[in-house]
Formats: C-alpha cells, sequence, structure tokens
C-alpha cells in the first residue's frame, strides 16, 4: 500500500512551528521501540492510542465533582478531558506549539482519576500504603495496564504531560505549582485549571450549592461574568503572556503563564470554589468514600475476585486491588458495594 509520505510531509510542516515547539520526529522516544506510523506523526498516533483505549470510555460514567449526578448536564470527567483538549489546542495553535502533542497529553490526562473524583482518590490515599495520585495513576494506565498489561507505549512527551499535570492544590503558578518537560505540557495543565474553575461553576448553580450573584466580584469584574466571558479572557490573556512561546520576542525566554491581574482573579475565583463548592461536595459525598473503603477491603480479603488478567502480574494485592478501584466508574463502584453488602456475588468487571 502505498501512502506518498504521508508521516513525513506532516513532520516537514512541523518545522513551521515554534523554535520552542517539540518535534514529532525529535521526540525521545517510547519505552519499546517500534516502527514509525506511515500517515500519522508520533504524537497524532499517541492521541489515537488514547482515545481509543478503554480508560478513555470509561471517563464518561466517572465523576467530576459532583457523585453520580441525575441531571443530563453534569459534567464528567470525559466532558472535562474534551473541554481541556480544546483549550489546551487553542493555545497550543495561537502559540505555535505543536497541537498535536497538546491535544495527546490533554486526553490523557486523568486517565488514571477514579472514581467519584478526588473524593475516591483522597479514599485510595489514604488506604494504600505507597500513596495513590491520580496523575501516576494515569500514567500506570498508558504504561502498563491498558491492552491486557502491554500498555499503550506513548511517547515520552505525551507521558511526561500525563505524569505532571497536577497541581497538588497549589495557587495556580504558585510555589508548588510544579513544571512539565515541555511548553505543550504547560498549556495542558494550564488548560486544565481554565476549564475545571469554569465548568464546576456551572454545576454548582446547577446543584443549588451557589448562585451566579455568589461569585467573588473582583474575580467577575476581571474575568466576566458568564461561562464564555471567563473562557475566552483567560485563554487570551494565556496566549497574550505567553508570546515568547512563539519565538517572536526578540529571545525572550518562553514560559506558559498569566499577566499578574488575571492570575489573581483566576486564583480568588479557585479559592472561591474549593470553600464553597468542592468542600461541600466533598462532605456530601461520605457514602462514596463508604464505598471506595468497602470495596477496598473485601477485595483485599477476597483477592480471588479480582479479574483474570490481575492473576497474571506479579504485583501484591494491594496494588491490584488499587489498579481495579481505580478503574471503576462510579455506577459500577456502587453496584459492585451493593452486591457485596447483599454478600452476593459481582460479576466480573470489564
Amino acid at each position: 500500500m502505498v501512502h506518498h509520505d504521508i508521516r513525513q510531509r506532516l513532520e516537514e510542516r512541523e518545522e513551521a512551528l515554534s523554535p520552542y515547539a517539540v518535534r514529532s520526529r525529535l521526540s525521545r522516544g517510547r519505552l519499546k521501540p517500534e516502527e514509525p506510523c506511515p500517515m500519522r506523526t508520533a504524537f497524532q498516533r499517541d492521541r489515537d492510542r488514547i482515545i481509543h483505549c478503554k480508560a478513555f470510555r470509561r471517563l464518561k460514567h466517572k465523576t467530576q465533582v459532583f457523585i453520580a449526578p441525575l441531571g443530563d448536564h453534569y459534567v464528567t470527567r470525559l466532558t472535562h478531558t474534551l473541554e481541556v483538549s480544546q483549550i489546551a489546542r487553542s493555545i497550543a495553535r495561537a502559540l505555535n506549539l505543536n497541537e498535536d502533542l497538546a491535544e495527546a497529553i490533554s486526553l490523557g490526562h486523568d486517565l488514571g482519576h477514579t472514581p467519584f473524583g478526588h473524593v475516591g482518590e483522597e479514599v485510595l490515599n489514604s488506604l494504600y500504603r505507597e500513596g495513590f495520585r491520580h496523575n501516576e495513576q494515569s500514567l500506570r494506565v498508558v504504561d502498563l495496564l491498558e491492552k491486557d498489561g502491554r500498555g499503550l507505549n506513548l511517547t515520552w512527551e505525551v507521558r511526561d504531560g500525563i505524569l505532571n499535570h497536577a497541581k497538588t492544590g497549589a495557587d495556580i503558578l504558585g510555589e508548588n505549582w510544579g513544571r512539565a518537560g515541555t511548553l505543550e505540557g504547560e498549556v495542558c495543565k494550564i488548560a486544565d485549571i481554565i476549564a475545571y474553575i469554569n465548568h464546576d461553576i456551572g454545576d454548582a448553580v446547577r446543584a443549588g450549592i451557589i448562585l451566579e450573584d455568589d461569585l467573588p466580584a473582583e474575580a467577575v469584574a476581571v474575568l466576566g461574568r458568564s461561562h464564555s466571558e471567563r473562557i475566552n479572557t483567560l485563554v487570551s490573556d494565556v496566549i497574550d503572556f505567553s508570546w515568547a512561546a512563539t519565538g517572536e520576542a526578540g529571545g525572550e525566554r518562553p514560559a506558559i503563564g498569566m499577566s499578574p491581574r488575571v492570575l489573581e482573579a483566576a486564583n480568588i475565583l479557585r479559592r472561591f470554589l474549593f470553600e464553597k463548592v468542592y468542600t461541600v461536595a466533598r462532605d456530601e459525598a461520605e457514602h462514596a468514600r463508604e464505598v471506595v473503603r468497602l470495596l477496598y477491603h473485601h477485595l483485599i480479603e477476597h483477592g480471588e475476585k479480582l479479574p483474570e488478567e490481575y492473576s497474571r502480574r506479579d504485583d501484591s494485592v494491594e496494588r491490584k486491588v488499587v489498579d481495579y478501584i481505580a478503574g471503576m466508574t462510579d455506577n459500577y463502584a456502587l453496584r459492585m458495594a451493593e452486591e457485596v453488602t447483599r454478600g452476593s456475588e459481582h460479576e466480573r468487571y470489564r
């Protein structure tokens, strides 16, 4: 079959990117070397592998903030991921960075998230002696858990962006913000923030936790009142502030960030959400905590109930149980907990 050197043509187009952009042909490579695709660059191939994997599909039934919401319009981990990808692509395109790389990182960044959002993450972190962090689990998913233990064999740059997207609760661009190994990874990191501080407002209003008028006036004055106004302000500001990443700023060192005024407003809004929304949502999630604890202790005692593919791995029972629970959707975890409580045999998780 003739492919007319499609990949090479795409790689040649990347030569017009910013000098600070990552060229796919110059990737640091994969954990296991493989022949390049004749039609896609390395980062396009990574993107496709992520989209087609099982963990990506399960994101549609995983909570963003609110536990198993009844409404159809609440944000899920999947819709959040798609919003992050859209924002990251817009920023990367404007800064002449590698849009394919930014997209692949964005689509894979939350693959390791637990059921019940950060509530599930907190419980597993407290139960598992080695600790649990969803960004590390996302890397574990793409490196090991997908494709029956073979992993997706992604490039170093995508794996680095997935691992380093988490913010550890720090202020945006604050002291403990951390850094990814590429500017495209930094774009995903800031796109993640832009996405969730905006869509979580809509969910909180929908849930009756806050009113639009409750938003901090000083943040609204800078960022805007509507969802679209805030997104536009934040994305535009990131592009303007980070313009050195294009290579058109006279040798200025490139960095992805926000102007002081917009950054302060974004952090005010983020702190408001932690105080008025996330704390309330987590306080109301005790049942979710009980579900994760129940499943963890039950499966530790009954390791034979883990799916068959887990028996082929050399990991400890605790590690296998953590991987299994982290991969569950909200509804699956709730159903399994109900079956365990009733003492019935649960079906194999797919």
